[in-house]
């Protein structure tokens, strides 16, 4: 076996041109690759198209990778390197980052398969810059509890450690589930912990904002249907893509 190269290619959060966002370097290096493992194929094909691919999706080796792909699913993507470079796409942001991709790393890894990350926009790390919280020490959670009573316990515990180490923690949420997490963590936090919201980063409807838990819960709007949230009427999170940091 000649192996070739993984690429791991990153895409725009969301409906922002690639060049806006991305290097000439990486859409260049997306166009000149022929097989892909993506996370959606319909995504994928959108963006490769507005990559530069645009009438030429069809001539294109896609495989899919996603939460669904059995770690013998993957291991079966390892003949795609012979002799050719492959392409690694997420849905949104960087692949292998809190992302099912990162099978797919790992199994190059393991079989010296060269792995080349290439420059893109991580909603993590744009979020914890924007901050203004921890950047010395931090923290990348993922998805806590989606049961009221463990999601409230697990946000005391992190709250607990982030006050222990000065560590900002950093979290997501499915996007529906964005205003019931924000509504515990207003309801059970510590008036002083900083916490901040970032949502549609990168995009025309960008909302940033880091207050102390006291002050989100001033700026609820009584009566209004967004109310719970914590957030101004006008810029509501409600099911846009979202990190939530907070700093005890």
């Amino acid at each position: 076996m000649n192996p070739g190269k993984l690429y791991l290619i990153p895409t725009p959060l969301g409906d922002t041109e690639p060049a806006a966002c991305l290097p000439q370097s990486v859409l260049e290096t997306a166009c000149g690759l022929h097989c892909f493992v993506v996370e959606e194929l319909r995504t994928a094909r959108r963006f490769l198209s507005r990559y530069g691919l645009r009438g030429h999706i069809d001539e294109l080796d896609l495989h899919e990778l996603n939460e669904h792909t059995t770690p013998a699913e993957v291991e079966a993507l390892l003949p795609l390197f012979d002799g050719q470079d492959v392409g690694l796409m997420s849905e949104a942001g960087l692949p292998a980052v809190a992302d099912p991709g990162a099978a797919l790393v790992a199994l190059c890894h393991r079989h010296g398969i060269e792995v080349v990350p290439l420059v893109g926009p991580s909603s993590l790390m744009l979020a914890l810059m924007a901050s203004g919280l921890n950047g010395q020490s931090f923290a990348f959670r993922g998805y806590i509890p989606a049961k009221t009573d463990e999601r409230r316990a697990a946000l005391k515990e992190l709250e607990k450690q982030s006050r222990t180490l000065n560590q900002s923690q950093i979290l997501i949420e499915t996007p529906y589930r964005n205003d019931a997490l924000l509504a515990d963590m207003l309801q059970i936090l510590s008036p002083t912990t900083q916490l901040c919201v970032a949502a549609d980063i990168t995009l025309p409807t960008q909302f940033i904002r880091t207050k102390s838990i006291s002050d989100w819960r001033k700026n609820s709007h009584s009566g209004h249907p967004n109310s719970h949230s914590g957030l101004d009427p006008e810029s509501p999170i409600g099911k846009r893509p979202c990190v939530f940091i907070l700093l005890a």
